[in-house]
């Protein structure tokens, strides 16, 4: 199975992702991962990369489509992968295609994880973390006991601007690619509302 998970951030994507790489026996390859293995093993494409986030600028396209390539040419994706935060444009899925067309590898579906923007807002802001424990509460839908409550840290970035920043990012740059996965036939839709076996059900029913 070779797919390309996309949806908004908040979506619930970490949660179904660790479901999926361990149902399907295929490796989660997300962008971040990929660039730091790549730099501490020091291939040409990672120093590349180094380069570039060393600088505090974006990797260019083309070293990461390499990377990407370079990722799904191992042992552990030659049955298939879970690929995710790549493409986030139009542009990359392009290039992405003639890529991994030149290598021989085509993908069998394109998951969209659908979540209403204030339902994720509604997420995001009731988040809490204790510290101590590390474990993650929600206000609404999974509050903490009352006595940790003086503890808990509400992260700077959880915030309802921030999360609507990063939502409007979303729209703007990844959301076209839902036309174009549509139009190449590979688009899975699946409604994130619930709970996350319901979600699980909903994903695996639409790999079918």
């Amino acid at each position: 199975m070779r797919m390309i998970f996309i949806g908004p951030p908040g979506a619930g994507k970490g949660t179904q992702a660790a479901r999926l790489v361990d149902r399907y026996a295929i490796p989660h390859i997300s962008t971040g991962d990929m660039f730091r293995a790549a730099v501490k093993n020091g291939t040409p494409l990672g120093k590349k990369a180094a380069e570039y986030m060393n600088a505090g600028k974006l990797v260019p396209d083309e070293v990461t489509i390499g990377l990407v390539r370079e990722r799904i040419a191992q042992d552990d994706a030659k049955e298939g992968f879970l690929l995710d935060g790549f493409p986030r444009t139009v542009p990359q899925a392009e290039a992405l295609k003639e890529a991994l067309a030149a290598d021989g590898v085509s993908l069998d579906a394109v998951l969209l994880l659908e979540v209403d923007d204030q339902l994720i807002v509604d997420r995001i802001v009731g988040r809490r973390s204790d510290p101590e424990t590390g474990t993650i509460y929600h206000l609404q839908f999974n509050p903490p006991p009352a006595e940790i409550m003086d503890r808990l840290v509400h992260r700077k970035d959880d915030t309802e601007e921030a999360c609507r920043a990063r939502l409007d990012a979303y729209h703007a740059q990844t959301a076209p690619l839902v036309p174009f996965y549509d139009a190449e036939g590979l688009l899975k839709r699946v409604d994130g509302v619930g709970k996350p076996d319901q979600v699980t059900e909903r994903i695996v029913a639409a790999l079918a």
